[in-house]
């Protein structure tokens, strides 16, 4: 790990005093925090210069009844990059906002909230990016159904997988 992410990992000690570091390389460094721990961390980081939030994602771990956020932030100083991750009900998915810190956050909180259902507190724009009209539970949640989904909404077509043509496109016979 650079010596640079090592120092930061002290003063975040500071801020936080019991949490899950995993080193993933040199330069990219894993910590697993409490709920009430994120907002402190990441603010630090930004402070620190961690500056880019390059991503918010979710991990639905179905057989915890949790989900996990995932937030990844870079420094453009020395190339570093931290994954804070925190667990939340699944049951019952809110978290707070972190658009005040990144305004590019919004956007992301509102593609977590479309399809894994997670509530953004203080975010209030929560209006669909992509499924328009989408009336069942959120498509990325593991228990989704996807062949449910269409058989409910398309009951007259049928669905059969020809591997044939399938595999003469991967193997570059045809064009699709």
């Amino acid at each position: 790990m650079m010596n640079s992410m090592s120092n930061m990992i002290e003063n975040l000690k500071k801020i936080a005093n019991d949490f899950k570091i995993t080193e993933i390389d040199e330069r990219e460094v894993k910590l697993e925090l409490s709920n009430e721990q994120v907002l402190p961390v990441l603010l630090a980081l930004k402070e620190e210069g961690y500056s880019h939030l390059s991503l918010i994602t979710a991990v639905d771990w179905i057989d915890e009844g949790k989900f996990e956020l995932v937030y990844i932030l870079y420094s453009w100083n020395d190339g570093g990059k931290f994954l804070i991750t925190t667990k939340i009900s699944r049951n019952d998915p809110k978290f707070v906002t972190v658009k005040h810190m990144w305004p590019i956050a919004r956007y992301y909180e509102r593609e977590l909230h479309e399809f894994f259902g997670i509530k953004f507190e203080g975010n209030n724009d929560m209006k669909p990016l992509f499924l328009e009209m989408w009336d069942d539970i959120p498509p990325l949640r593991k228990d989704f159904d996807p062949f449910e989904y269409s058989k409910k909404k398309f009951p007259d077509r049928e669905y059969q997988k020809d591997v044939i043509h399938e595999a003469k496109i991967i193997r570059g016979d045809i064009d699709g």
